[in-house]
């Protein structure tokens, strides 16, 4: 059986610009990419914190050290500079690999400076 599981995610990344007239994508800090394992050209699953939009694209890189997280294309619609948003990626495994598997996490600040980094979410309390 081949399981679909979080492969890794930026936690409350903060739109920096919506380029309507840019082709389609999402771009992304390449330290940021890198420090979540975020393939160029891979697939995002985007949720807007600010409005609950939800929408795929893929990842471009931005200029390293620039903490951009620019929504491109028709994306841009679905998001406006200042807006937290939860990039995930996901990865499809067998179930050997997804037991000893666990998720790159990213926790940022409205800055988009990396504020923690963690392998598990805790468990919700009731």
């Amino acid at each position: 059986m081949q399981l679909t599981l979080l492969k890794c995610k930026l936690h409350r990344v903060c739109v920096t610009q919506a380029e309507l007239d840019y082709e389609g994508s999402c771009a992304i800090d390449e330290d940021l990419m890198r420090q979540a394992g975020i393939r160029e050209f891979e697939q995002l699953h985007i949720y807007n914190l600010a409005n609950g939009e939800r929408f795929s694209t893929y990842a471009i890189r931005a200029e390293a050290g620039s903490r951009t997280i620019s929504i491109n294309g028709a994306a841009a619609h679905k998001a406006s500079p200042g807006d937290r948003l939860i990039i995930c990626c996901y990865a499809v495994m067998d179930e050997q690999e997804a037991a000893r598997f666990e998720p790159t996490l990213v926790y940022c600040d409205a800055h988009n400076q990396v504020i923690r980094l963690g392998h598990r979410i805790p468990v919700q309390a009731a």
